[in-house]
C-alpha cells in the first residue's frame, strides 16, 4: 500500500474504529458499482487523500471527471445537497450522486492548481472574496443544513470530555470564543447558503472560469461567518512567517472592505472559529489542534 492509501486507512480508521475498517474492505466494490453504473473508468486516486477517496475518472463520453467516495454520513449528505443548491455558480459541478453509497461524480477542473500555489497573498484574498460573493443564496425551504449555531454548540463538548476544564486548550481562549459565538449568533444578519470551508485549498483553478471552489461544507449562517476558514489558512505558510499576525490583520482588513463587513465582526467570528477548529482537531484525532488556537491568539490581537 503507498503512502496516500495509507494515511487515507489511518485516519478513516482513527475517525471511525472498526465500522470505518470494514468501509475499507467494501470500497473496491463500490469503486466498481459507480463505475458499472455511471459508465466510468477510473484512475488511480490523488495523492494527499484525507477523509474522502478521491479519484480522476472518464466517463463513456470521453468527459474527464473526479470521483468522490466517502463515508457516508450527515456531510457528504449536506456537501451533495449544497453542491446541487450552488448549481456550478462558483464552484464545481456536480454531475452525479449518491448519498447513500456516498459517492459523488464531480466536474474535473483543469488545471486545478490550488490557490495556495499563488506567491501574492492579497491577490489570492481577492480571488476568494469573490468566489464567496458568488456562492451565497437563501436557503431553500425546508433545508436540513446545519447552522452556525450548530457548529458552535459543538463546542460545548469540550468542557464535557476535559471535567469542566478546556484540557490542552487555553482557558482564557475558550472562554473568548464562547463568548463571542454567544453574542454573534444573537446579532446574526441575515443568513444564507454558505460554503462553510472556503480556505485556500479548496479553491481550485480552473477553464470554465479562472478558479472554482470545491468541497462545500454547507452551513447556514450570515456571510460575515465565511472569511473564517480563509483567515487561519495557508497553515504551514503562515507558521513559517516571521510575522503572521500582520498577514492576518492585512486579510482582516482586506475582507471588511471588499465584502462591505464590520472589521470587527470580521475578526470576532475568526477568533472563534479558530478556538472551534482547534476543539473539532482534538476531538476527532487528539492532535493537530496547535495551529488553530495560534490563530486565535494572534487575532485576539489584531486592533481594528
Amino acid at each position: 500500500m503507498d503512502e496516500t492509501l495509507e494515511q487515507f486507512t489511518r485516519t478513516t480508521i482513527e475517525m471511525h474504529g472498526s465500522i470505518g475498517a470494514e468501509w475499507l474492505r467494501g470500497l473496491p466494490g463500490i469503486i466498481s458499482d459507480v463505475e458499472r453504473r455511471w459508465s466510468l473508468k477510473v484512475h488511480p486516486p490523488f495523492g494527499h487523500l484525507s477523509y474522502n477517496y478521491v479519484a480522476p475518472a472518464v466517463r463513456s463520453d470521453g468527459t474527464p471527471a473526479v470521483l468522490k467516495v466517502g463515508f457516508s454520513n450527515r456531510e457528504l449528505e449536506t456537501e451533495i445537497a449544497a453542491l446541487r443548491v450552488f448549481d456550478g455558480q462558483g464552484i464545481v459541478r456536480l454531475l452525479d450522486a449518491d448519498s447513500d453509497q456516498g459517492s459523488l461524480l464531480l466536474e474535473r477542473l483543469k488545471p486545478g492548481t490550488p490557490l495556495s500555489d499563488l506567491n501574492d497573498d492579497a491577490k489570492a484574498t481577492s480571488i476568494a472574496a469573490r468566489l464567496m460573493c458568488q456562492l451565497w443564496r437563501p436557503a431553500p425551504e425546508g433545508h436540513l443544513f446545519p447552522s452556525v449555531a450548530d457548529w458552535a454548540s459543538g463546542l460545548g463538548k469540550l468542557r464535557q470530555r476535559f471535567d469542566g476544564t478546556t484540557g490542552p486548550l487555553p482557558h482564557r481562549l475558550v472562554e473568548e470564543a464562547e463568548s463571542r459565538f454567544a453574542e454573534l449568533i444573537s446579532s446574526m444578519g441575515a443568513s444564507v447558503l454558505l460554503h462553510g470551508d472556503l480556505h485556500h485549498g479548496n479553491i481550485l483553478s480552473a477553464e470554465r472560469q479562472p478558479w472554482l471552489a470545491i468541497d462545500p461544507k454547507g452551513v447556514v449562517g450570515e456571510p460575515a461567518y465565511e472569511v473564517g476558514a480563509l483567515l487561519r489558512n495557508i497553515a504551514p505558510q503562515l507558521a513559517l512567517e516571521s510575522q503572521p499576525g500582520r498577514i492576518l490583520a492585512r486579510r482582516v482588513y482586506q475582507l471588511a472592505e471588499e465584502l462591505g463587513f464590520d472589521r470587527e465582526r470580521l475578526r470576532s467570528w475568526a477568533l472563534a472559529q479558530a478556538v472551534l477548529s482547534a476543539w473539532w482537531s482534538l476531538e476527532d484525532h487528539g492532535r493537530g489542534w496547535e495551529w488553530a488556537i495560534s490563530c486565535a491568539e494572534l487575532l485576539s490581537q489584531i486592533e481594528v
